[in-house]
């Protein structure tokens, strides 16, 4: 019996340790399949692209990013273009895809001496900017991460600042080495931010930016990092990327990319940085976060022992891109279009479209073909942060529900047997098709050492939304503020106050359904605040739209105030006593603020073993309450608004220093403020 016993505890004990190793195990699954959420994205681009919203502005419209080579540089421009392919050091292109004011940085915002910026590559300091813009663009306070566990995975591929050292002042050469080193371009954005998460810069050429991407999903399944900025950057500060493929005859003549069209004859450089805030899907949902895509699946491999050390591989891209199918689970007819590598090459472009032909042209319904096109017939080459801008192309065209045309590429190459496959070339915008299955996007990116990257995209699953409160007035929560809304704006600077007023109107000017609330809220709770502030006294979006106007033109107006911080401020909260009463003091708030009214009907609850009347009838003046005009109420009433008041600041991060108040109002402060404990008897 004894013996039995022992076999049965035994046995209890398996059956557990089994149970727990199987629940281990469908974790450990579970978060390697789990999708990666974009909930952040920032952007520089040619054509003047200084957001997200601007390249696709300039996507949509079809527009033609290309232009003459950059004035403020040093370049020698008056030797520097010779139409003979053979006059050695010379280019037989004069145009590209430039950065405006690639060289314009705000060292002073970043706490960076004038003397280190000017040694640092304009990349690094481009880079640093974005992803400060990238973390806002998610609606996150960037001064708010330091010390999380935040990873940055940026594509370097270009290193050629350095050589411009004779055009820098005497005394700056101990800031080279770490201003000019790829390295120190995810190192610096983790340092000036306080990221601990990985920080890894890398180069595989053309496919920097999309391997980036790739490396910090994993980072993100594997817990290395709770959140990761992810992208690549490409600013050529001397020429000789475009003299150096011109003795390659790898420049088209008319400096376009005409992306898988007839007439392609080379590709063009460009520049440009990307960045994408990544977060597990679980994670963003949880945190509030506004998912706009979502990863399903990506994948890198290399070309191996091909036909050549640069030359593309058509098995090796077949292979990447089935891969990210097998990664994301999902089969070929499940995407419905690829943003391509198409960079116009009489070779690449053409290995390329077989590739696509072979794997997503195959086992589609014959009404769905796979769309094609490639924003490098909008901006060109951008290198290193090509696969980034295709990444925020497509994001953007999933979110409007259209698929922009590819510039330059009215007839398909002949080079390609486009009858092997179901593949269409997005020679003019067309609507997003409808096919049963939410929208999903191939990126592809392959790199001039062999290295190939391939991600898939998905529109993100719906959000449960809550109904929103209308108040009389039609702007949802605008409660007890006497109309007005604070419209709160910071800069280091006054000009960056000015300049953060420029763009506040122009966002609203563009078509932003954005009420006043919203505007509030998120200018208090996604923004840093910095040292020059203003508020603008919102009645509404017209009336606060034309107040930061006058905030940017740095005119008076009598619905703004300014001013600058100097050291840290105290916070206090005044509460008056009896006397500052009225009838239906709380009634709107305890409709419309939650927080308000749980705190409320706390106090209720405790009051009621104690009077003959109900707080809550006396608050909304229901016919048979008491009047407010009695003591034995007007006491207690206002204790119990002051403290739900206190509990609403509270919640919206507002915390006191001090109290100033009057009998029971500075008792309820002084229990809010954490110096008293509440009796249980009010």
């Amino acid at each position: 019996m004894a013996n039995d016993e022992k076999l049965l505890n035994y046995l209890k004990r398996v059956t557990a340790d089994l149970h727990q190793t199987r629940e281990r195990l469908r974790k450990a699954e579970t978060t390697t399949e789990e999708p990666i959420a974009i909930v952040g994205m920032g952007c520089r681009y040619p054509g003047g692209v200084t957001t997200p919203d601007g390249l696709w502005d300039l996507v949509a419209d079809g527009r033609d990013a290309i232009a003459g080579f950059p004035e403020d540089r040093g370049w020698n421009l008056e030797n520097l273009f010779d139409a003979d392919p053979d006059a050695v050091g010379t280019s037989y292109v004069h145009e590209g895809g430039f950065l405006a004011a690639a060289a314009e940085f705000d060292a002073e915002f970043f706490g960076i001496s004038p003397r280190e910026a000017l040694a640092t590559d304009p990349q690094q300091r481009l880079l640093l900017e974005t992803a400060w813009e990238t973390f806002e663009n998610a609606r996150i306070d960037p001064s708010s991460l330091a010390d999380s566990n935040v990873g940055v995975f940026t594509g370097v591929a270009n290193g050629d600042y350095a050589l411009t050292v004779d055009q820098v002042p005497e005394g700056f050469e101990g800031y080279l080495g770490i201003g000019g080193a790829g390295s120190i371009a995810s190192g610096r954005i983790s340092y000036s931010l306080g990221l601990l998460g990985p920080a890894v810069s890398l180069d595989t050429g053309c496919s920097s930016s999309l391997v980036a991407m790739h490396l910090a999903s994993y980072a993100l399944r594997s817990g290395e990092c709770s959140m990761a900025l992810a992208g690549g950057a490409m600013v050529m500060a001397t020429p000789g990327g475009f003299v150096g493929f011109s003795r390659q005859r790898g420049l088209a003549r008319d400096g376009r990319c005409k992306s898988f069209g007839e007439g392609a004859d080379g590709t063009n450089w460009s520049e440009g940085v990307g960045l994408l805030l990544l977060e597990r899907l679980s994670d963003a949902r949880r945190n509030g976060h506004e998912v706009l895509a979502v990863i399903r699946g990506t994948a890198v491999n290399q070309d191996g022992a091909s036909n050549g050390l640069t030359a593309p591989n058509g098995p090796s891209q077949e292979r990447v891109i089935r891969q990210a199918l097998a990664n994301a689970g999902l089969t070929v007819a499940d995407v419905d279009v690829v943003e391509g590598h198409g960079t116009g090459t009489a070779l690449g472009d053409p290995i390329e479209a077989q590739a696509l032909l072979a794997t997503y042209g195959q086992n589609r319904p014959e009404d769905q073909p796979l769309w094609l096109g490639s924003i490098k017939s909008n901006i060109g080459h951008t290198q290193a942060a090509a696969g980034a801008a295709g990444i925020i192309k497509m994001v953007q065209a999933m979110r409007h529900g259209v698929l922009p045309k590819t510039l330059h590429a009215d007839q398909p190459t002949s080079k390609v047997d486009w009858a092997s496959g179901a593949v269409s070339l997005l020679s003019e915008a067309r609507p997003w098709p409808e096919t049963g299955h939410p929208r999903r996007a191939g990126i592809s990116s392959f790199g001039v050492s062999g290295t190939n990257a391939h991600v898939i995209l998905e529109q993100p699953p719906e959000a449960e939304t809550a109904e929103t409160e209308v108040d009389d007035a039609g702007t949802p929560g605008l409660v007890a503020t006497g109309g007005v809304v604070p419209w709160m704006l910071s800069g280091k600077t006054q000009a960056a106050l000015r300049a953060q007023a420029e763009r506040l109107v122009s966002h609203l000017g563009s078509g932003s359904d954005a009420n006043a609330v919203d505007v509030g809220w998120s200018l208090a709770t996604t923004r840093a605040a910095l040292e020059h502030r203003a508020v603008i006294l919102a009645t509404d979006t017209e009336s606060g739209t034309e107040t930061a106007r006058a905030l940017a033109e740095g005119r008076p107006d009598p619905l703004l105030i300014t001013g600058q911080t100097g050291t840290n401020g105290k916070t206090v909260f005044v509460f008056p006593g009896q006397g500052a009463q009225w009838a239906g003091m709380g009634a709107q708030l305890l409709d419309t603020s939650p927080v308000f009214a749980a705190r409320l009907h706390e106090c209720a609850e405790a009051l009621a073993p104690y009077t003959d009347w109900s707080l809550i009838d006396v608050i909304t003046s229901t016919p048979d309450a008491p009047s407010l005009d009695r003591v034995d109420v007007v006491q207690p009433a206002t204790f119990a608004i002051v403290v739900s008041l206190a509990a609403l600041w509270q919640s919206n991060g507002i915390h006191p220093d001090a109290v100033i108040g009057h009998s029971q109002g500075e008792i309820a402060a002084a229990c809010v403020a954490g110096h008293l404990t509440l009796p249980t008897a009010a």
